[in-house]
């Protein structure tokens, strides 16, 4: 399956059906698809054939979504940029990549001024919405081209090239197939509950999970609603215009959604799958949202290398056979999915057995290509015949994944390996923490202290003696944070991520 195989098989239902939309722009997927037909005419003839590298720059949009199943169409490849990154990055990137044709929205027009004269690898640009000196509207590009059927054969079976985040160095490019994103959307639909045709509303960016996440809908010939920007009053209220069935969030955006003053007030009826992930969920949290949102609440995780369905936890089994929350099972990331192979090995290579921790490695074809032009990456990624996803957990008797810690985010205090996770897991569970960060830092005494940031609930205080005892009760002395910070807010990536090695260098540039 193509990326456009996902928009052409929803049209066969009905290609009147709404597919994408926001706000006055409603494109039904008779409208997607010739648009589509379109851009991989004008792209051939502009010269980007197949294999070329098309990159869209854009915030959440349902005409610069519709244009990746053009380039698709093409036998191009998608190559998603984060228009929140710096201008530094995105050159990196483009130039990188390969990139040789770019469509943009005019809101980063300033941004392209800085990088394009950089990059002459980029032979074709196209803003989306108004003409620049620069680059033709798409409007003007497509004039001419036809929405007669065309179908270009793929060279290789690269459908995307994803920039990882980052946060350790240059963003590496993950070489993602055709049968990846397939074994992604079986996965998704095989785990999760989907009963008629689907609404999906995406609020977070289509750049990054919301975006793949659309195409199992659009292969049930679902309505993808989008938003353009993070509004959470307007997130509950397009629930209840649209009959929402399906939704993703990071947990950050979860936990304030679960004080808004609307959501009590909601009709959340509709709702069928509410996802989690890319980051790990608060325990206590999600046994809110359970009472609070409903029994919707579906985790997923997974990583760029292997997108989103390593290992799944479907609505149901959030509960026992009574009807009961599982408590004991909310802080897992849910069993390893049908159509993939988890383990957890050691240093040596050995795999481990039941309920010892290691680092978590999986194989399969969710699992990538590669990283783009990076043999060495690729190889230290996946050494042993695993591909190695440098987190640290394990499996329980019930075949249940649990996340312990990422392998470079582990502190070693008084000899004892403490895991920052664990730690965040217990303050969350303080009725006036919103968030935290749990780093180490340098101790004469300790060899590393647990330093814990928190990020309170608006117009809350807390007492910081209070709050190393709440935690020594709950995991012990030993795993309690010697230090306690309150910050206004938490530094983030692009995709709400908290940056520990920021949180961490903030916190020893301030020590004497």
């Amino acid at each position: 399956m193509r990326l456009v195989d996902y928009l052409d098989k929803g049209a066969q239902l009905g290609a009147h059906a709404p597919c994408l939309g926001m706000g006055d722009t409603q494109l039904s997927y008779g409208d997607v698809q010739r648009l589509s037909h379109r851009v991989a005419r004008a792209l051939q003839r502009s010269g980007v054939g197949p294999g070329s590298k098309v990159a869209v720059l854009s915030g959440n949009d349902p005409v610069a979504f519709a244009c990746v199943f053009g380039l698709s169409r093409a036998a191009a490849v998608w190559c998603p940029i984060n228009p929140r990154n710096e201008a530094a990055e995105n050159r990196y990137v483009l130039d990188a990549f390969d990139c040789s044709c770019l469509v943009f929205h005019s809101n980063y027009a300033p941004l392209v001024e800085q990088m394009r004269a950089d990059l002459p690898k980029l032979t074709t640009l196209v803003c989306l919405d108004r003409e620049m000196p620069y680059a033709p509207s798409l409007d003007q590009w497509l004039d001419g081209a036809s929405d007669a059927p065309i179908d270009v054969p793929v060279v290789d079976d690269v459908a995307m090239i994803a920039g990882t985040g980052g946060t350790t160095g240059q963003p590496k490019g993950v070489m993602l197939s055709g049968r990846n994103l397939e074994a992604m959307s079986a996965l998704t639909l095989m785990g999760y509950p989907f009963e008629g045709r689907p609404a999906y509303l995406a609020l977070a960016p289509l750049t990054h999970a919301a975006g793949v996440l659309c195409l199992p809908v659009m292969a049930l010939g679902g309505r993808v609603v989008i938003m353009p920007r993070p509004d959470l009053g307007e997130f509950l209220g397009l629930i209840e215009q649209h009959g929402i069935t399906h939704t993703f969030l990071p947990p950050t955006l979860i936990y304030m959604l679960l004080q808004h003053p609307q959501l009590a007030s909601t009709r959340l009826q509709s709702l069928q799958c509410f996802w989690y992930g890319a980051a790990p969920m608060s325990a206590a949290r999600l046994e809110e949202a359970l009472q609070k949102i409903g029994p919707v609440m579906a985790q997923l995780f997974g990583q760029t290398e292997a997108p989103m369905m390593i290992s799944m936890m479907s609505p149901r089994e959030h509960f026992n056979h009574d009807g009961s929350i599982a408590l004991n099972r909310l802080s897992s990331a849910g069993r390893p999915g049908p159509l993939v192979q988890v383990g957890v090995m050691n240093t040596e290579g050995a795999l481990l057995p039941t309920g010892e921790s290691g680092e978590i490695v999986v194989r399969g074809s969710l699992v990538m290509l590669g990283y783009y032009k990076d043999a060495r990456a690729t190889e230290e990624a996946s050494r042993h015949g695993w591909h190695h996803t440098g987190d640290i957990g394990y499996l329980d008797a019930d075949g249940f994944l649990y996340i312990v810690d990422r392998a470079k985010d582990m502190i070693i205090s008084g000899g004892f390996n403490v895991y920052s996770a664990e730690v965040e897991q217990a303050l969350l569970q303080h009725p006036d923490i919103q968030d935290s960060a749990v780093v180490g830092l340098p101790d004469e005494k300790w060899g590393e202290r647990v330093v814990a940031v928190l990020q309170l609930h608006a117009g809350r205080q807390v007492d910081v003696e209070d709050i190393k005892a709440f935690v020594k009760a709950r995991i012990g002395s030993v795993k309690a944070p010697k230090q306690v910070e309150v910050w206004l807010d938490l530094p983030r990536s692009k995709v709400g991520k908290v940056l520990k090695k920021d949180v961490r260098a903030a916190l020893i540039a301030a020590l004497p």
